[in-house]
């Protein structure tokens, strides 16, 4: 049965990675991999339970009799329900993240980026677009601002070749800035929910490398464009609730969004609650204020429609169920043993952090950054939290095992456009063949790579 659940996962690998030639939907191949492997892992309970988990389930059956029934409810309630947990977690977090930057989306708090941007100049276009995108996906969710950057991009300029050259952009700066912050990517989220990591630390760590994982590709990227583009001055989109909110309204709930995101890690600090408790209570902030608004400005005929954000519907919970899957599929393979036998493969015959963050970064290039990064932290578990780890001070909280992780799947989604979600969505607005996108992209994001690395062997 370990054989079993461990094709399920690696058929689910190949289904994701090869979702632009099947046209598969990979959330639908996670779930369905974490929803068959728990089944068939509990159909199998008393043999993994006895094998793994012995001592705690005697202790758990307090001299009653031990049958199937016995069994089941074990797993359900010892073992199950700490892998929904974690992933209950990050999914949470970014349905608040996502519904936050819709809010804000539909009221044109980021309408200043569309006028910053606009000059005929292509590399000050390119370097406006690029930075925006860097910052906003370090402070919101990367998924998500790259859409939006890509939609401005869009309105913006006419010529598809060019467009390829933007959109790249903007998927480079999303992965990179998303790597650089707890709170940008659902892998870094992760880290930092397990206490793999702490915010500040890990910010100052991957500051200097991911930045130049971004940079020296996107100045390269710089120099495929002519002089001057053509620009398209189209008017603004329709934003959902219709409003008509002032300049100052506008920077209040930009304050309100963005700086409740940044107390975030601060909430954690204090209260060690889970953060997306403090997403929710940013994002309830965030609707009051919207609420108050917009009360006078909102059409009566659109409220009904609009009256819950965009983000709620179909494409980003997608990649909410993706997450889920991945998150339940890798905890079902890593509940039989295999996993922990494969990590002690890896630390006897390669034992070194720098090679297995190579070996992470050409994983995601044709796997999804995130799956990636959820087989490689499953790995090892932090030392001091649950004892399994060891003592070796790459795995400790803030060890180099961790920041690796993160760096590396962030720099391996940047080489192929199938490597990431930023990516998909440029594969699938702009149709970019993967060939184009590696010979005129991913060749100059390897050399962010080796610029970020060498970086990060100083600053850790």
């Amino acid at each position: 049965m370990t054989l079993i659940l461990v094709a399920i996962l690696l058929m689910a690998f190949v289904l994701i990675s090869t979702e632009n030639i099947t046209n598969v939907n990979k959330a639908a191949v996670a779930i369905f991999a974490g929803t068959v492997g728990w089944v068939l892992y509990i159909c199998w309970g008393t043999d993994f339970v006895t094998s793994q988990h012995n001592g705690e389930y005697v202790d758990f059956l307090n001299g009653a009799v031990a049958t199937s029934t016995a069994v089941k409810q074990y797993i359900a309630q010892e073992i199950f329900l700490k892998y929904v947990g974690r992933a209950a977690e990050v999914v949470l977090f970014l349905l608040a993240t996502m519904t936050i930057v819709e809010i804000l989306n539909n009221n044109g708090c980021f309408d200043f980026i569309a006028s910053w941007t606009r000059t005929r100049r292509s590399r000050r276009l390119l370097w406006g677009l690029a930075t925006a995108t860097f910052l906003l996906s370090a402070n919101l969710d990367n998924v998500t601002t790259t859409v939006m950057m890509l939609v401005i991009m869009r309105n913006l300029i006419p010529t598809r070749a060019h467009r390829l050259i933007y959109g790249s952009a903007i998927v480079l700066a999303a992965n990179s800035g998303g790597a650089l912050t707890v709170i940008g990517d659902p892998t870094g989220l992760v880290l930092w929910n397990i206490e793999a990591v702490t915010a500040s630390d890990f910010s100052f760590s991957l500051l200097l490398p991911c930045m130049a994982l971004w940079v020296v590709p996107t100045f390269l990227l710089g120099r495929m464009l002519p002089e001057r583009v053509d620009i398209e001055w189209r008017q603004m989109p329709y934003r959902g609730d219709d409003t008509n909110l002032n300049v100052w309204q506008r920077v209040v709930m930009l304050f309100v969004g963005i700086g409740g995101l940044w107390f975030i890690p601060t909430f954690h600090n204090i209260t060690k609650l889970s953060p997306f408790l403090g997403a929710t209570c940013v994002l309830s902030v965030l609707w009051v204020v919207n609420e108050i608004f917009n009360r006078k400005l909102m059409r009566i005929d659109k409220m009904a429609s609009n009256r819950k954000p965009i983000a709620l519907q179909y494409g980003v919970i997608q990649m909410m169920l993706f997450v889920l899957g991945i998150m339940l599929a890798i905890a079902v393979v890593q509940e039989t043993g295999a996993i922990r036998w494969l990590a002690g493969i890896c630390d006897r015959h390669v034992g070194n952090v720098w090679i297995m963050g190579a070996i992470m970064g050409c994983f995601s290039t044709i796997l999804d950054n995130f799956a990636t990064a959820m087989s490689f932290i499953s790995f090892h578990s932090v030392n001091g939290l649950d004892g399994t780890a060891g003592t070796m001070v790459d795995y400790m909280q803030n060890g180099a095992y961790w920041k690796m992780v993160a760096f590396s799947v962030a720099a391996g989604g940047n080489l192929m456009i199938i490597g990431s979600m930023s990516g998909m969505a440029l594969l699938k607005m702009e149709r970019v063949r993967v060939g184009w996108f590696f010979r005129n992209i991913g060749t100059k994001a390897i050399l962010g790579w080796i610029a970020g690395l060498i970086i990060l062997f100083f600053t850790i």
